[in-house]
């Protein structure tokens, strides 16, 4: 089960602290566990294909993050720059406020930008679990289908206190999509094989966690900037 388990990661550093010696460690953990993907900031976009060129691990980026409340052209462009760089996928995070003000075109028409930016490229649409309510999260799931998206993806992991992904979550999102194509990304709060086994069998698609050889390894990982 763990080199199952190591398909459905995303091994991520995110961490405003994280250093291009930190980027490497990371890189080379996913190329020796077969993990699907890494997720870097921006910045480190061009180190991470390089790291990786030579694996099939995908490079993921954030756009947005971690607040979600940048206008929509910046956004576009972050993400025009980041597949310039390198990156195989994109993470962006919606307008939180936007959705919450009960502004469902916005938010519709944002993903629907992004999605058309990134060319072909799958868009993970993190929408913030800890600060919606189950309305909101239903709202975000039908502006994901709108706008095809690849996943929707349930937090940054800077909610302070949050308790990240859930399994109710994950079922929640599974029961709308229905027979859709649209993915799951379930992140944030991944620390241990139990919770990732339970995830996945929930219907998620992918998990975006730090703690990705500790879950592979059976072990548990103490907390961490996601």
């Amino acid at each position: 089960m763990s080199t199952e388990i190591a398909r459905y990661v995303d091994h991520t550093l995110l961490a405003p602290h994280a250093t291009k010696a930190d980027v490497d460690k990371l890189c080379k953990e996913a190329a020796e566990n077969n993990f699907y993907a890494v997720c870097v900031n921006p910045c480190f976009i061009k180190q991470a294909v390089r790291t990786l060129r030579d694996s099939k691990v995908q490079v993921a980026t954030v756009i947005g993050f971690p607040l979600g409340a940048n206008t929509t052209d910046v956004k576009v462009k972050e993400t025009e720059h980041a597949i310039a760089d390198g990156a195989d996928e994109i993470d962006m995070v919606i307008n939180i406020g936007a959705l919450k003000s009960g502004d469902f075109d916005y938010v519709t028409e944002e993903i629907t930008a992004i999605v058309k930016a990134a060319n072909d490229h799958p868009v993970k649409v993190i929408i913030e679990c800890d600060l919606l309510t189950d309305d909101e999260k239903v709202q975000a799931v039908h502006a994901c289908l709108k706008a095809n998206a690849f996943m929707i993806k349930t937090s940054t992991g800077f909610v302070k206190d949050g308790k990240g992904a859930t399994v109710d979550d994950v079922k929640l999102f599974r029961k709308i999509i229905g027979k859709s194509k649209l993915g799951i990304k379930a992140s944030a709060g991944i620390r241990d094989k139990a919770t990732a086994v339970a995830l996945i069998e929930a219907g998620a698609d992918r998990l975006g966690t730090s703690s990705g050889v500790s879950i592979v390894q059976g072990s548990t990982a103490g907390a961490a900037a996601y």
